[in-house]
């Protein structure tokens, strides 16, 4: 399948499907809504329930209007069409007139969209860099997949190297908190442990999920903290765990303990089967 015919995309108010996005929509004017990007399996998503309710969390906070599940995993079976694929869920409060105060009666619009696969990683691991942008801190919005991602788009901007594969972004204390597009997980002292993300970052389902299996600590950790690790991988829910060779002159090899990870989440994501199996 050519990738112009993967990327298709389908935009609905309420349960009816619509020509276009509104020019007055206000996902597109104030990046008023929420997103879920799913990793499809032979069409099916294995992790639905778990993005539908970070999707729900994050509408609670921001007040938002859901569309009716049912009807947008009926859309989403129907776009994927059994492919292996990237799914994007996009919801907006709807159209508004100008000015920020949201309408009382919105009507939530979302879009749904297929993508292909991203490439394989390097087999040896990834190469990381720090990214000179901090992360701002709002704890309103701390966790949230929301679709005002401009720090993501600068801090991403910082680098046209093909040799680095991503970059870790800190907040304005300097402690560590993510990596663009994905969440840190660092292996000290034989513990699993992952940065908190109560004041800035997104808690990917990935992340979640790898919370329980890998019985990590929540805790703050600072770059010191990174480069005295046994071990460090970066997750999220289209491309699994991604474990890491590199970080500026620091390397990694294989551990066996990431190497174990990767079979529990295969045998619980069909997706992310480790290739050796």
């Amino acid at each position: 399948m050519t990738t112009a015919a993967m990327n298709q995309a389908r935009v609905f108010r309420g349960d009816q499907r619509i020509d276009a996005l509104s020019p007055f929509d206000r996902g597109h004017a104030y990046g008023d809504g929420l997103f879920e990007t799913l990793r499809a399996h032979r069409g099916q998503l294995p992790w639905w329930d778990a993005h539908w309710a970070r999707l729900s969390r994050g509408a609670q906070r921001l007040r938002l209007a859901l569309p009716d599940q049912d009807c947008v995993r009926e859309q989403a079976a129907a776009m994927l069409d059994g492919a292996d694929a990237v799914l994007k869920l996009i919801l907006s409060r709807g159209e508004g007139g100008r000015g920020y105060a949201p309408p009382a009666q919105a009507r939530p619009i979302w879009v749904l969209s297929r993508h292909p696969l991203p490439p394989a990683p390097p087999a040896s691991g990834l190469t990381l860099r720090w990214c000179d942008l901090r992360l701002s801190e709002q704890p309103a919005l701390a966790g949230l997949k929301h679709c005002n991602r401009l720090e993501q788009v600068l801090a991403r901007a910082e680098w046209d190297d093909p040799a680095i594969d991503e970059g870790l972004l800190r907040d304005r204390a300097g402690e560590v908190v993510c990596a663009t597009a994905a969440n840190v997980f660092a292996l000290i002292d034989g513990q699993w442990r992952t940065p908190p993300l109560d004041r800035c970052g997104v808690a990917g389902v990935c992340r979640e999920f790898l919370l329980e299996i890998a019985q990590a600590r929540v805790e703050r950790l600072n770059p010191e903290d990174l480069q005295r690790a046994e071990a460090i991988f970066l997750c999220n829910a289209v491309r699994g765990i991604l474990p890491v060779a590199r970080l500026g002159e620091r390397q990694w090899a294989p551990h066996p303990a990431l190497a174990g990870l990767r079979h529990r989440l295969g045998a619980a994501h069909p997706a992310f089967v480790p290739v050796a199996d």
